[in-house]
């Protein structure tokens, strides 16, 4: 199943970030789509866990709410992290001392 978001397709189930993904120290470029889908997932994040809370829910993991915003959050990290990461500053002087 995928929907589609601003002309993005996104597949669904979203597979889990590994630590290996999470510890970045790069930036990352991300193209105008992704830019666009990474915002409106935002946007629905925010709005559904605004919602949560003013609804008075309580956390819990079989929760259907609870549960939306997790997928839209591992989806979110996958759009992010589908762009390769740029070399840090300090990587590229690093870099450069050692002739690489």
């Amino acid at each position: 199943m995928a929907i589609l978001i601003s002309g993005v397709s996104i597949p669904f189930p979203a597979p889990a970030a590994t630590a290996a993904e999470v510890r970045t120290h790069g930036t990352r470029p991300i193209s105008p789509k992704a830019g666009r889908a990474l915002e409106i997932l935002g946007d629905a994040i925010e709005y559904l866990t605004d919602e949560y809370v003013h609804d008075g829910g309580l956390m819990s993991a079989d929760d259907p709410c609870v549960e939306a915003v997790h997928l839209l959050m591992a989806r979110h990290r996958v759009i992010y992290f589908a762009g390769p990461e740029m070399p840090s500053l300090a990587d590229r002087i690093r870099a450069w001392f050692h002739g690489n």
